[in-house]
């Protein structure tokens, strides 16, 4: 690790939790990235419409385990 990363990475880590948040937000966005294609970009909008309701309480949460035998009852019928 260089000494300028040290050094971004000691001052960032003094910044409040929001200020972490919107700092990575904005690193990353400015990677380069693939272009996703529509079916990639239409699942990660759904993912974040599934986690925000989850977060605001809407949606109960179940285990995966439990969520996996379901799909196979589903299927085996």
């Amino acid at each position: 690790m260089t000494v300028l990363m040290q050094e971004i990475e000691t001052k960032a880590s003094r910044l409040s939790a929001e200020e972490r948040e919107l700092l990575a937000e904005r690193l990353i966005a400015s990677i380069d990235k693939v272009q996703l294609s529509p079916i990639d970009e239409a699942w990660i909008e759904e993912v974040e419409r599934r986690y925000s309701s989850w977060k605001a309480g809407h949606t109960v949460a179940i285990p995966a385990e439990q969520a996996l035998a379901k799909s196979r009852e589903y299927i085996k019928k």
